[in-house]
């Protein structure tokens, strides 16, 4: 079993930045893929980044963070990050860290393609 713990949230203006952080624990964190997915009042779960944890640690971004966002891992921390700026009041979710066992064809860009998630953390952009 793996845990995973997210932190970094907060309320930050438009135009700000904030990093988002993803520690995870447990047993031998063997993970294939990290991302971060975001979910607003009354709105499914979407995908926002993600990085293969292991070799180039290729990334993938969705459109709408592309350019504003940043994934990145820390292997021998076993965390990754979120750095997000140009931060814009459609950003306001509560954005979870999600690890997949394995890849098969590419990074997993839906929900089902994770096996663990954290608790979430609460992103709040001002206007």
């Amino acid at each position: 079993q793996v845990q995973l713990v997210e932190s970094g949230g907060g309320l930050v203006q438009a135009g700000g930045s904030l990093r988002l952080s993803c520690a995870a624990s447990g047993r031998t964190f063997s993970s294939s893929a990290m991302g971060w997915f975001r979910q607003a009042p009354g709105k499914e779960r979407e995908f926002v980044a993600a990085i293969l944890w292991r070799g180039t640690g290729s990334t993938y971004y969705a459109d709408s963070v592309k350019g504003r966002f940043t994934i990145s891992r820390d292997n021998a921390k076993n965390t990754v990050y979120l750095q997000m700026n140009s931060l814009k009041p459609e950003d306001t979710a509560v954005y979870y860290c999600a690890a997949a066992k394995t890849v098969v064809a590419g990074i997993p860009l839906t929900p089902v393609g994770y096996d663990y998630w954290g608790q979430g953390t609460q992103v709040t952009v001002s206007s």
